[in-house]
């Protein structure tokens, strides 16, 4: 796990740049939502990313910073370098949608898309080819894990009553860094992962007692799913988590749905997993927070699904 020392100076560090996100309860049920949606660049990576960023040593930042995202850790990168005054190059999937790439662009990042497979080995690999660059990785880094585990922070201190917590898993950094927290500070809260069907990772390795290779395929859950869990991410993972669980793109879109019409609150596919892991009827946890990781959705997309359709 990651030091709660690490994880409460990440929190003095990000202050200013992340925000205390709200804890609202579903009404009727014993569902809180986390709503990450609302940080400033819509997605609970700004955390990790300037946490990263803010410690690093100025020889570290001199030739910029580098990742690979599909989207939101991007913003949250882009964020960070711009405040720090140097440049940010953004390794992105040849499917990331278009809303994510513009906000990249607006944020002073450098977009280079490549072939999902392509970009997928960047984030094996910690490298970009031809990029110079302090690389930030969105997940096997301890400075961004640290400062996603300031999530976990709030949620012991906002509701003591928790027992369980469901958390959107892309590679590992955003759930390991809210268990690492709450174990911590509640050793008795459970911590799961939620995977989509189109790429149920953590799912796969839960089940097999170690990573596995997986199928993925694209949707509009594009900030989750992948390949397998990544091997050097894998001894946090079981570490820190109590298992996964997998939703469908149906039981997902509906979770999406009833987070715009219900709570007026706009998730993108990653951000709607939770939610439908608590609405399943699979999970049996009590007082629960389904963290709603982010809201980058395109508009085109999102009416789709409010319209009651499945965006392919």
């Amino acid at each position: 796990m990651i030091p709660l020392a690490e994880i409460e100076a990440a929190r003095e560090r990000i202050a200013g740049a992340a925000v205390r996100t709200p804890l609202l309860n579903l009404p009727d049920t014993d569902i809180w939502l986390k709503l990450e949606n609302l940080q400033p660049v819509a997605s609970f990576k700004i955390r990790g990313a300037t946490n990263a960023i803010r410690a690093a040593l100025p020889e570290e930042l001199a030739g910029g910073v580098v990742t690979a995202s599909a989207g939101n850790m991007a913003q949250g990168v882009a964020w960070a370098a711009r405040e720090a005054g140097v440049p940010a190059t953004i390794i992105c999937p040849d499917h990331a949608p278009q809303a994510k790439l513009d906000r990249i662009e607006r944020l002073g990042g450098r977009v280079i898309q490549v072939p999902w497979d392509e970009w997928w080995q960047v984030i094996v690999d910690s490298r970009y080819e031809g990029v110079d660059g302090l690389f930030v990785h969105p997940v096997q880094d301890e400075r961004v894990m640290a400062g996603n585990g300031t999530i976990g922070l709030e949620l012991v201190e906002d509701l003591p009553e928790l027992e369980t917590v469901l958390v959107p898993y892309g590679g590992g950094g955003l759930s390991t860094g809210i268990a690492s927290a709450v174990k911590q500070l509640k050793p008795g809260v459970r911590v799961y992962a939620v995977d989509p069907e189109t790429g149920p990772s953590a799912s796969a390795a839960f089940e097999a007692g170690e990573p596995i290779a997986c199928d993925h395929r694209p949707s509009f859950v594009d900030g989750s799913g992948g390949k397998g869990v990544l091997e050097s991410m894998w001894p946090y993972v079981q570490e820190a988590l109590d298992g996964a669980y997998v939703v469908s793109l149906e039981e997902t879109a509906a979770a999406l749905r009833l987070l715009a019409e219900q709570m007026r609150v706009v998730a993108e596919g990653a951000g709607a997993l939770a939610l439908a892991a608590a609405l399943s009827g699979r999970v049996d946890g009590g007082t629960t927070v389904a963290v709603v990781s982010g809201g980058n959705i395109d508009t085109t997309v999102l009416t789709r699904i409010l319209a009651g359709e499945m965006p392919t």
